[in-house]
């Protein structure tokens, strides 16, 4: 259930593009909620009710973010997330029922970009959907600023200015996230970053003491890698202090 904020309600997006969202729940009354909540803020909002009809819609039109139900009927969530995923890197924001760590731990291992329990706030709802799309914003380069050189680590190249990653001349399906976390630990050159940095870095939000998604999203990185979770020749954690990414070849930066 959605939770309406009094002061929340305020459009600063007059004259601008609608940003299209696509809703992916079967609860019809929250999926109005949302709608009626979102397009006067400058939102153009859609909605599906099952798994099925959420992959197709997801993967055959242009958004710029969907929110995604775990329990729908015909597909579940994460199904859904996979199939998403395989087409597509639009940011994800999925929804909980119970807001369960391990509900939150897969849909972030799948490839989700961020989370909400279905108890949210209004005001919650749109801070991280923003955050979401202002990272996939970043996709497109501005010309007024100055273009960041490719990143290379042995086999590995990552470009900030097209966002994109390859890996032995192997281009990598990275989400948003990912590839903010790979591009940081990359721009180290060799020094450890610790969570609360990377964290600060790649997020726009506040986060929770024990929260574990960094750590999730640097297993997701390192199984696209084809990094031996056991060993990891790329992504090498430092105890108490964070994560280093190195050149497996010479176990250098």
């Amino acid at each position: 259930m959605m939770l309406q904020d009094r002061d929340s309600h305020k459009s600063d997006a007059a004259g601008a593009t609608p940003t299209r969202v696509l809703v992916i729940d079967d609860d019809r009354k929250l999926c109005r909620l949302i709608k009626t909540y979102l397009e006067p803020l400058g939102y153009d909002v859609s909605a599906v009710h099952t798994g099925p009809e959420g992959v197709e819609k997801a993967t055959a039109e242009t958004w710029q973010a969907v929110i995604l139900d775990v329990m729908l009927p015909g597909m579940d969530g994460f199904e859904v997330l996979k199939q998403i995923r395989h087409k597509s890197s639009v940011p994800v924001l999925m929804l909980t029922a119970r807001g369960d760590e391990s509900d939150r731990i897969v849909g972030l291992e799948i490839g989700a970009d961020d989370y909400l329990p279905k108890t949210f706030s209004t005001r919650e709802l749109l801070a991280r959907l923003r955050a979401v799309t202002r990272r996939a914003s970043m996709a497109a380069p501005r010309e007024s600023e100055g273009v960041e050189p490719e990143l290379v680590v042995g086999k590995l190249r990552v470009n900030s200015a097209s966002r994109t990653a390859v890996f032995d001349d192997k281009p990598l399906v990275l989400t948003p996230v990912e590839f903010d976390l790979l591009a940081s630990l990359a721009r180290a050159r060799g020094r450890v970053k610790t969570r609360e940095h990377l964290l600060e870095e790649i997020r726009d939000r506040n986060y929770e003491v024990f929260d574990r998604s960094i750590d999730v999203h640097i297993s997701a990185l390192r199984r696209k890698l084809g990094d031996d979770p056991k060993e990891p020749r790329f992504i090498r954690t430092v105890r108490a202090a964070g994560y280093l990414l190195i050149n497996p070849d010479t176990g250098q930066f």
